[in-house]
């Protein structure tokens, strides 16, 4: 099983450096394979492939002599992501891939193998840069495959270990109607589980708006390339880290919540990106993130053998009574409690919904995969 380990790095001046150096020529190289790929597929209909690429690096490095004081494995793994990329582009859809910025509020580079790790001493050694100071606050046992250095919008380096634990998956428990929690998401209430009960949406974007709109606005009234202006940006930053840092550590223990006390966990399939278009509700929707809370609970259940069932998104799990069936065609977004005209069931429009999904998702005519 593969596992990712993230620890915080604390470099010195001279660190910083060369991690910049190495960053810069990683989206230097990835941006460099794109522009190839492209006119390759333009003059021959057919794209250059990544070994053709990495051959041509070291007369690149004849070209750009700085190249050659960076980690040559770093910059082979520049364009084995931009492989990656371009897979998740015919597969998945994705879109296709774009050049990098150094404006980009996360950096990156990648370091295959050789680099060390020493717990005692909290430090970890990297090819070409040396030892660095890190908080190593978690053991892991397995074979280390590749790492990634980051560097996020505050400055902050981190780095990401992928450990394979040599372990088998564990084997996907069998549920039942007892074991399963419907789970429908929302904005007024984050969660609605089937059970009746109710998560509050916490809403960390909307409450730090009043300061976060204090801190852009004193952003843009310094004068361009100023000290200040950097102050000011940093300070934005922040806050933008503090928010994220917030809702994480919610869908952290929320996901975990969920898949520690229920074998299966039945969702809908929502049309996110759909979703936002709808510039009344976009800001609130994505302040909510549920696609980050759906992808927490997936790797959460692969973790621990559990499952995760998906109805479709034209299910209509909000206007059906999920006690005899009535289909309530006039229900409107406004209303959020309604009487079923047929059983005289009261509903509460979002417990109804969770219940209906947990229905819909166990009904093997409408489960739409596993």
């Amino acid at each position: 099983m593969l596992k990712a380990y993230k620890y915080r790095l604390y470099p010195n001046k001279k660190h910083e450096e060369i991690l910049s150096q190495h960053i810069g020529a990683s989206r230097f190289i990835y941006n460099w394979a794109l522009e190839n790929k492209i006119k390759s597929y333009e003059a021959e209909g057919k794209s250059i492939s990544r070994f053709a690429l990495n051959k041509m690096i070291p007369e690149l490095k004849i070209e750009h002599e700085w190249l050659k004081d960076i980690n040559s494995q770093s910059l082979q793994g520049a364009t084995l992501n931009l492989d990656n990329a371009f897979t998740k582009f015919f597969r998945e859809k994705k879109g296709f891939p774009k050049f990098k910025s150094k404006k980009n509020p996360v950096q990156s580079f990648s370091v295959p193998q050789h680099y060390k790790i020493d717990f005692e001493n909290n430090k970890i050694k990297l090819p070409k840069i040396g030892w660095i100071n890190a908080k190593l606050h978690r053991r892991y046992e397995g074979k280390e495959k590749t790492a990634t250095v980051s560097r996020i919008s505050t400055g902050k380096y981190y780095i990401s270990i992928l450990i394979d634990d040599e372990k088998e998956n564990p084997v996907n428990k069998s549920f039942n109607i007892d074991t399963t929690v419907g789970v429908d998401v929302g904005i007024k209430d984050f969660a609605i589980t089937s059970i009746g009960e109710k998560i509050d949406n916490p809403k960390y974007l909307k409450n730090s708006m009043k300061r976060m709109k204090v801190l852009q606005k004193r952003f843009s009234k310094k004068k361009k390339g100023s000290a200040n202006r950097q102050r000011a940006k940093l300070a934005v930053a922040k806050l933008h880290e503090k928010i994220n840092n917030q809702r994480n550590d919610f869908q952290h223990k929320l996901s975990s919540k969920l898949i520690s006390e229920n074998q299966a966990v039945a969702l809908e399939t929502l049309n996110v990106s759909g979703m936002l278009k709808n510039h009344c509700l976009a800001q609130s929707i994505a302040d909510a993130s549920w696609s980050s809370f759906v992808k927490k609970l997936e790797y959460k259940a692969e973790w621990y053998g559990k499952i995760i069932l998906r109805i479709g998104r034209f299910e209509p799990s909000t206007k059906i009574c999920n006690v005899c069936g009535y289909h309530n065609g006039k229900l409107t977004l406004a209303d959020r409690k309604w009487q079923c005209p047929d059983c005289k069931t009261n509903h509460d429009r979002d417990i109804n919904a969770a219940i209906n999904i947990k229905k819909f998702a166990l009904d093997k005519q409408n489960l739409i995969g596993i």
